[in-house]
C-alpha cells in the first residue's frame, strides 16, 4: 500500500497545470449531482404551493432565492470555510468527528492508546488557546452525555447521507427521463417514464461491482458537456426572451416573493433548496482532490453555469405563462436540440447518481471501521485508486429501495420533498460540527463559532422547516429511514462497547499464561496461532476458554488486535505495534495493527506474511536493544524477558544503515522506532488518561559490522538464531486464526430497553451480518472459532 495514498493528490498540488487537471477531473466525481439540479428545482418549487402568474413575482422571487442560496451555502460556506476543516486532506462527517475527537477527549471508541497520538497523521495544530475556548473544551469533555449527543449527531448526518444515496438516483434519473413527455402523448408518457427509469436504475446498480475507475474517464467529459450545455441554453433564453432577468438577482425580490405568497411561498422553499443537492460532495470528496482544485472548479465553472441555467429558465418562463406543459426544465429547451439535451441529461443524471452511490459505500465503510455499523463485505474495485469500494449487500438493498420509491412516488414533487429534507439535515449537521471545529481545532473565540452557526444555521433552518411541512408528501421517507438506520447503528455501537468492557473485566493475567506447560498437561503444537482480540493488553478470555477445552496451543503465539484509530489513514511504516508477552523463551507476542477510517484492510495472505516479517524485525531489534549491541542505543529499557507488556515497538520499513552482524536468512532488516506507552486498562482510562509528560524516544539502531563477538555475544546470537528458526519453522507448519464466536445477552435485572437492544436487536444483526472472519478475510480452512457468551 502506498504511503501517500491517503493524500493521493498531494504531490502535484504545487503545479497550476496539475491543479487545473484535478479541477477538470473533479467535475465527474464531485459535481455530477449538483450540476443536474436545474432539471427539477423549478418543477418542485411550483408543484403545488405557488402558481406562476403574469406579474412574474413568483418566478423572479424563486430565481433570487436560488441565486443567494447557491452563493451563501456552497460558495461562501463550503468553498471558503468548511473545506478548510479537513482531516489530513480528508473531508466529510466522519472527518470532522475524528478531528474534534483528537482535539478533545470526546470519542467513544474502545481500545484507544496514547501510542496512537504518536502517529504522523495524528497531527494537532497548537495555536494559543483562549480561555473561553478552553472552557468550551472542558465542558465538552466533562459530561459523558455530550459525548453521546455528539455521536448521535454524527450518526444522524451519516444516516441522511445514506438516505440521499437512495433518493438522489431516483429524482435525477426520473427528472431526466421526464423529458420524453414532449415527444409522446400523455397516455404513452405515463406508462413509459416509470419503466425506463427503473431499467436505468437496475443497470446502474448492476454495474457497480466493476467500479467507477473503469468508466471514470467518461464522467468528467459528460459533466463538462452538460455544464456547457445548460450555460449555452441559459444564455440563449436570456437574450431570446428577457435580457432584464438579471434584475431578479436582487434580494428585494425575495422579500417581494414572501410578501405576496406568505405561507405558501415559505412552504415552496422545500423545492428551492434542491439547488443545494450535491453541495456536501465538495467536502466529502476532498480527499481525492485538492482544496484548490475543488475551489477553482466550482467558482469558475460550476457556479456560473448553474446561475446561467436558472436565469435562462426564469427568462423563458417570464414570457410564457400559459404553457401547455407544466413548468419543467425541458420547456425552455428549443425543439431542434431537445433530443441531444435529453441524452446528455440522462448521462449526467447517471454520473451524478454514481457519485452519491459511491459516497454511500464510503461512509458505510467508515461507519463500520469505527464500530458503528454491522459488518458487511467490502470489495475494493481498484488497486490503483484508493477509496473506490463496492459493498454488495448495500448495493442490492439500495437498488430495491430505489425502484420501490420510483414506483411508489411516481412524481418529482414527492421525490423532491424527501430528497430536500435529507440534504438539509446533512448540512445542519456539518454546520454544527464545523462550529465545534472552529473552537476546538482552530482555537478561535466562541463568538466566531456562534456567528457562523447563527448566520448559516438560520438559513438552513428556514429551508429545513419548509421541508418538514412536507412530511405527509414524501418527507416522511428520509425521517423513517434515518430512525431505522440510527437504531441499527446505535445498538451495534452500544453492544460493541459493552463487549469490550466485558473483555476488559474478564481478561486473564499474564501469570496464568506463563504457568501453562507440560506439568498441567498443556502441549505446544507446531505452527503460528493468531489470537484475535479487541484488547491491547492482557490475555483475552476466549483464549483461556480455548485452552481449557483443548489443552494445547501453538509454538508461536501472537495476540493480534486489529483496531481503528481516529485518523483517515495510518502510514504502513507506523501500522504495526509489536511487543512480547512474557519472556522470550515463551515465544508469545502481541501485535496491534492500526487502521484509519479510510484505510484498505489487507488480504489475509499479505497480512500473514507481513506479520511474520514484522515479528522477525522486532525479535532482532529486541535482542539488539536489550543487550546493548550498539553503543548508540539507549540501554535504559527493562529486559524483555521481564513482563514487558507496556513496551511496544513501532516497526517501520527503513533499511539498516549498516550490515547486521546476525546473518539469519536475509541480511537487511528495517529500522525500528521504540516508544514507551502504557496500555489502557479500562474504558475510563481510554477517555480520560492524560498525555505523558516524558518525551517520546525514537531509536534507530545499526550493528557494527566489525565488532568482536565475545562469549556473551555468541550466546546472544545463538538465542536470537534459535528464536528466529522457531518462527520460520512455525510459519512453514501453518497458521491458525483463533477468533471468538460470541453470543451476547443482557444480565438479569437489566432494563427492558437494554434487554430488547441486546438480546433481540443486536443478536439478530450479528447472526445476519458478515462474521469477523469475513471482515478479517480469514480462510475457512485456517479458522478456529471459540464460543463465548457475553453477559453484559
Amino acid at each position: 500500500m502506498d504511503l501517500n495514498y491517503g493524500k493521493c493528490w498531494n504531490s502535484p498540488k504545487d503545479s497550476w497545470k496539475n491543479i487545473l487537471l484535478l479541477a477538470y477531473q473533479s467535475l465527474g466525481v464531485v459535481y455530477g449531482d449538483l450540476s443536474i439540479s436545474p432539471l427539477y428545482v423549478y418543477k418542485s418549487t411550483f408543484a403545488e404551493d405557488i402558481q406562476h402568474s403574469d406579474t412574474n413575482e413568483e418566478i423572479y422571487g424563486a430565481l433570487s432565492f436560488v441565486f443567494w442560496t447557491l452563493t451563501l451555502i456552497p460558495l461562501f460556506k463550503y468553498v471558503f470555510i468548511v473545506l478548510r476543516a479537513d482531516d489530513n486532506g480528508e473531508g466529510g462527517t466522519f472527518a470532522l468527528y475524528s478531528l474534534i475527537c483528537r482535539h478533545a477527549k470526546v470519542s467513544l471508541l474502545p481500545n484507544r492508546q496514547l501510542a496512537d497520538e504518536s502517529l504522523s497523521t495524528y497531527k494537532l495544530e497548537h495555536p494559543p488557546e483562549s480561555k473561553s475556548s478552553s472552557k468550551v473544551k472542558l465542558i465538552l469533555e466533562k459530561y459523558k452525555a455530550l459525548h453521546t449527543a455528539l455521536l448521535i449527531l454524527v450518526l444522524l448526518g451519516t444516516c441522511m447521507v445514506i438516505g440521499d444515496g437512495l433518493l438522489t438516483p431516483v429524482i435525477s434519473v426520473f427528472s431526466a427521463v421526464s423529458g420524453l413527455e414532449f415527444s409522446m402523448s400523455k397516455e404513452h408518457h405515463q406508462y413509459a417514464v416509470i419503466p425506463i427509469t427503473c431499467f436505468i436504475l437496475v443497470c446502474l446498480f448492476a454495474l457497480q461491482h466493476y467500479g467507477t475507475h473503469r468508466l471514470g474517464f467518461f464522467f468528467a467529459p459528460i459533466v463538462l458537456t452538460w455544464l456547457l450545455c445548460i450555460s449555452a441554453l441559459g444564455l440563449y433564453n436570456i437574450f431570446r426572451w428577457n435580457c432584464n432577468v438579471y434584475q431578479a438577482l436582487s434580494p428585494y425580490y425575495m422579500f417581494k416573493f414572501l410578501k405576496k405568497t406568505r405561507i405558501s411561498g415559505w412552504m415552496s422553499l422545500g423545492g428551492i433548496l434542491l439547488c443545494l443537492t450535491g453541495s456536501e460532495a465538495m467536502f466529502a470528496d476532498l480527499g481525492h482532490f485538492s482544496y484548490a482544485a475543488i475551489q477553482i472548479a466550482f467558482t469558475f465553472l460550476v457556479y456560473p453555469a448553474l446561475i446561467l441555467a436558472y436565469m435562462g429558465q426564469a427568462a423563458y418562463l417570464s414570457q410564457h405563462h400559459q404553457s401547455t406543459h407544466q413548468i419543467s426544465f425541458y420547456v425552455s429547451v428549443p425543439d431542434c436540440v431537445r433530443w441531444p439535451v435529453l441524452v446528455v441529461a440522462i448521462l449526467a443524471s447517471v454520473v451524478g447518481s454514481q457519485a452519491i452511490i459511491s459516497g454511500t459505500f464510503s461512509i458505510i465503510n467508515q461507519s463500520q471501521s469505527l464500530g458503528c455499523f454491522p459488518r458487511v463485505k467490502v470489495v475494493h474495485t481498484s488497486e490503483k485508486i484508493h477509496g473506490q469500494i463496492y459493498i454488495p449487500e448495500i448495493n442490492w438493498i439500495l437498488m430495491v429501495l430505489c425502484i420501490a420509491v420510483t414506483i411508489g412516488f411516481r412524481d418529482t414533487k414527492h421525490m423532491g420533498n424527501a430528497s430536500g429534507l435529507a440534504v438539509m439535515t446533512v448540512m445542519l449537521v456539518t454546520t454544527c460540527l464545523t462550529s465545534l471545529a472552529i473552537i476546538l481545532c482552530w482555537h478561535k473565540p466562541p463568538i466566531v463559532a456562534l456567528l457562523f452557526i447563527i448566520f448559516f444555521g438560520s438559513i438552513e433552518l428556514l429551508y429545513f422547516s419548509a421541508s418538514l411541512t412536507k412530511f405527509t408528501e414524501g418527507a416522511w421517507l428520509p425521517i423513517l429511514l434515518a430512525l431505522f438506520l440510527m437504531t441499527i447503528m446505535f445498538v451495534w455501537h452500544y453492544a460493541t462497547i459493552k463487549k469490550y468492557e466485558y473483555d476488559l473485566h474478564n481478561k486473564v493475567s499474564l501469570e496464568w499464561l506463563l504457568a501453562l506447560g507440560p506439568s498441567l498437561g498443556i502441549a505446544r503444537v507446531p505452527g503460528i496461532g493468531l489470537v484475535f482480540t479487541d484488547l491491547t493488553s492482557g490475555i483475552p478470555a476466549n483464549f483461556s476458554r480455548f485452552v481449557t477445552n483443548l489443552p494445547a496451543f501453538h509454538r508461536i503465539l501472537v495476540f493480534v488486535c486489529v483496531k481503528s484509530v481516529p485518523v483517515p489513514f495510518v502510514p504502513p511504516a507506523e501500522r504495526y505495534l509489536v511487543g512480547r508477552v512474557g519472556p522470550a523463551a515463551h515465544r508469545s507476542y502481541r501485535c496491534i495493527v492500526r487502521y484509519g477510517y479510510r484505510d484498505v484492510h489487507q488480504d489475509v495472505d499479505s497480512f500473514e506474511s507481513e506479520l511474520v516479517d514484522k515479528l522477525v524485525d522486532f525479535i532482532k531489534y529486541d535482542w539488539c536493544q536489550a543487550h546493548g549491541a550498539n553503543s548508540g542505543i539507549e540501554d535504559d529499557f527493562s529486559r524483555s524477558n521481564e513482563s514487558s507488556e507496556c513496551r511496544l515497538a513501532v516497526i517501520g520499513t527503513v533499511a539498516f544503515s549498516g550490515a547486521p552482524a546476525y546473518e539469519i536468512q536475509e541480511t537487511v532488516g528495517p529500522a525500528s522506532v521504540s516508544v514507551d506507552f502504557p496500555t489502557v486498562e479500562s474504558i475510563t482510562d481510554v477517555i480520560e488518561m492524560e498525555p505523558m509528560g516524558t518525551p517520546e524516544r525514537r531509536v534507530r539502531f545499526a550493528i557494527d559490522e566489525e565488532s568482536e563477538a565475545d562469549n556473551s555475544q555468541l550466546e546472544i546470537e545463538m538465542q536470537l538464531r534459535e528464536e528466529l528458526e522457531d518462527l520460520y519453522q512455525a510459519q512453514q507448519a501453518g497458521t491458525a486464526f483463533i477468533l471468538g464466536h460470541s453470543h451476547v445477552q443482557a444480565k438479569q435485572g437489566s432494563s427492558v430497553f437494554k434487554r430488547v437492544a441486546i438480546n433481540f436487536a443486536y443478536n439478530f444483526l450479528r447472526k445476519n451480518c458478515r462474521g469477523p472472519d469475513v471482515a478479517l478475510k480469514v480462510p475457512p480452512v485456517s479458522l478456529l472459532e471459540v464460543g463465548m457468551v457475553y453477559v453484559v
